[in-house]
């Protein structure tokens, strides 16, 4: 086994720390957990290269669902605001407090991967006019 040295922010070595001892594992081992588990989903990785602002996430059910990189908002939500609101790109970035360029990547991948998105859409649409 190789050593490596890592500095980490102060809040996240805490809340590292306070996750390990939940676990019952050394900061360590819990470090070690973690870069193993995001290799292995990089490896296993749906994401799409020529949209790097753009990444998979697995949502409650386990099914993939593109999302801005860095935050919990799917492509499905930017596609609805501009399609189905009329708001404009700019709108929609000052809303959900991302930047212009993020929504205007979201919209591209859109754009390559209309299918995918509007199957997501029709599976939404459905399930919210389903009675429960």
């Amino acid at each position: 086994m190789s050593r490596y040295p890592l500095n980490l922010p102060a809040q996240l070595k805490d809340e590292a720390e306070e996750l390990a001892a939940r676990q019952g594992v050394s900061l360590n081992q819990f470090i070690l957990w973690s870069v193993a588990d995001k290799v292995g989903m990089l490896r296993q990785s749906l994401d799409d290269p020529a949209y790097p602002q753009i990444t998979y996430r697995r949502g409650a059910a386990g099914q993939p669902a593109a999302v801005l990189r860095g935050t919990g908002i799917r492509v499905q939500v930017i596609v609805t605001a501009v399609r189905q609101w009329h708001m404009s790109p700019d709108q929609v970035a000052d809303e959900y407090g991302v930047r212009l360029t993020q929504v205007q990547a979201a919209l591209d991948f859109y754009g390559a991967h209309q299918a995918e998105i509007d199957a997501a859409l029709d599976v939404e649409a459905r399930l919210e006019a389903s009675p429960v």
